[in-house]
C-alpha cells in the first residue's frame, strides 16, 4: 500500500498539471482545417461563442443526453432527431423531430437548416447506410457534419506511439468478413466515415472514442471496476502492472468537446481516448481505489494463467488489453493533435466518483445483474487457482 500511496502524490500533481493547461498549438498548425477554433472555449465554457442551430442525430442514449445539456448550457438551440421511443420528452426546450434512419424515414429533416449536425450512429451493421442518407440529406442543409466513429476502425494497431492517421479496416482487409454478410462493428463504422466525408468532403469532422465511460454507462465496461473495488478484500488484476496500458474517454469530456468542435467549426478527425499520456494499469486500478475506503490487496496475475482459466481481455477483465503481438499500440495513441483541438480530460476519481454514484442509483435488479466482468465466483476460482500454483508466492 506505501507504492499506492507514492503513486497517488505523484499522479494528483501530474494531473492537476495536465487539467490546468493545453499543449501549445493550433489546429491549423497540425495541417487541418479549422474555423474559429480559438472561440471555442475550454471545458468551463469561459471562450467566445457564436449561438448554433445544432441537429443531434440520436440524442437519448447514453452520449446524446450529455451532448444536448451542454449544449443548452452554452446557449444552443437544439433538435434532436430519433424514433421517439426510448425517452420521449427527455429534454425541456428541446425540438424533437420524428424518423427511422433504420427504414429510410428522414421526412421530418427535410426542408430545414442546422449550422452543424452531430451523428451519433450505433455500431450496428446497416450504420453505413443511414450515414450515407442522412448526410446526403443533410449536405447543403448544414456547415458541418460530426461523425462519431470508433478506436476499432483500425487496421492494425502494432504501432507505437499510434496515431489517427494509422490504417483503417476496409471490405478488403478485415478479418474473417465476406462480401454479402453484414458489416462487423469496426468495418462498419470505417465504411461510416467514408459516407460522411464523400457527403461533406471537408466539411466533416470525425472523432474516433476508444472506451467511453461513466455515468449513464449501461455496459458495465467500466463500472465493473470501481465497483468491484469498493467491494474490497483481494482483488484479481490482469496481466503486468506497468507494461499494460488503459487508454479510455469519460462521456462528458467526449460530449463537451464535440459541442466545441461544432462551435469552433474545427474539421478533420480525431481520436478520443486519455489521459494524454495514458496510464498503466496499475495507475488505472491504484487510482479508483483512493475514491474508496474499503480494505483491499491486489493480486496481479499473469495473461497466459488467466487465459488457461478462461479470462479473457476486455471481457472477464474489461478494459484491460495486454500488450501482446498486434495491441501494442491500443492504449498508446500520440494525442498531441486533440489536445491542441480543445480535448480536456476529467481525473480519474472524478469518472470513479460519477461513475459509481451512478450505479448506486440503479434499481437492485440492475446492480445485481452486471453485464461486463467477472462474477465473484470466477474471481474466487481463479485467485484460489493461482495461489495453489506456487506461482504467486515466486512473483
Amino acid at each position: 500500500m506505501s507504492t499506492r500511496r507514492g503513486f497517488l502524490r505523484t499522479t494528483v500533481a501530474a494531473g492537476g498539471a495536465v487539467a490546468l493547461g493545453l499543449v501549445p498549438g493550433s489546429v491549423a498548425a497540425s495541417g487541418l482545417s479549422a474555423v474559429g477554433t480559438a472561440e471555442a472555449g475550454g471545458r468551463g465554457g469561459t471562450g467566445r461563442r457564436r449561438p448554433m442551430r445544432l441537429l443531434i442525430l440520436g440524442g437519448t442514449g447514453f452520449i446524446g443526453p450529455h451532448q444536448v445539456r451542454y449544449a443548452l448550457d452554452r446557449g444552443h438551440e437544439v433538435t434532436i432527431f430519433n424514433r421517439g421511443r426510448s425517452a420521449p420528452g427527455m429534454f425541456t426546450g428541446v425540438e424533437e423531430l420524428i424518423g427511422d434512419r433504420a427504414t429510410g424515414e428522414l421526412d421530418a429533416l427535410r426542408g430545414r437548416r442546422w449550422d452543424a449536425v452531430i451523428d451519433n450512429s450505433a455500431g450496428r451493421a446497416d450504420a453505413p447506410y443511414w450515414v450515407r442518407d442522412s448526410a446526403g440529406l443533410l449536405r447543403d442543409r448544414a456547415e458541418q457534419y460530426l461523425y462519431i466513429s470508433t478506436r476499432s476502425v483500425f487496421a492494425d494497431l502494432s504501432r507505437v506511439p499510434a496515431t489517427v492517421d494509422g490504417p483503417l479496416l476496409t471490405k478488403e482487409n478485415t478479418p474473417g468478413w465476406r462480401a454479402g454478410q453484414p458489416y462487423p462493428y469496426g468495418l462498419a463504422k470505417a465504411l461510416g466515415e467514408g459516407e460522411a466525408a464523400a457527403a461533406f468532403g471537408a466539411r466533416t469532422t470525425i472523432v474516433r472514442p476508444g472506451l467511453i465511460v461513466g455515468p449513464g454507462d449501461e455496459t458495465d465496461r467500466f463500472t465493473y471496476w470501481p465497483v468491484r473495488i469498493e467491494r474490497g478484500g483481494e482483488v484479481l488484476s490482469p496481466g503486468e502492472p506497468e507494461a499494460d496500458r488503459v487508454q479510455i474517454i469519460d462521456v462528458r469530456d467526449v460530449s463537451e468537446w464535440v459541442v466545441r468542435l461544432c462551435e469552433a467549426r474545427t474539421y478533420g478527425t480525431y481520436m478520443a481516448v486519455g489521459p494524454e499520456n495514458g496510464r498503466s494499469m496499475a495507475e488505472f486500478l491504484y487510482g479508483m481505489a483512493a475514491v474508496t475506503t474499503a480494505p483491499l490487496s491486489w493480486t496481479w496475475v499473469p495473461r497466459e494463467f488467466l487465459a488457461a482459466h478462461g479470462v479473457r481481455p476486455y471481457r472477464e477483465m474489461p478494459v484491460w488489453r495486454p500488450s501482446e503481438p498486434g495491441w501494442e499500440g491500443f492504449a498508446r495513441f500520440d494525442l498531441s493533435r486533440e489536445v491542441a483541438a480543445g480535448l480536456t480530460f476529467r481525473s480519474l476519481a472524478d469518472t470513479t466518483a460519477a461513475t459509481l454514484e451512478y450505479h448506486h442509483s440503479r434499481g437492485a435488479d440492475r446492480k445485481a445483474a452486471f453485464r461486463a466482468g467477472a462474477t465473484a465466483e470466477q474471481e474466487r476460482s481463479v485467485l484460489q487457482a493461482w495461489h495453489a500454483s506456487g506461482r504467486a508466492a515466486a512473483s
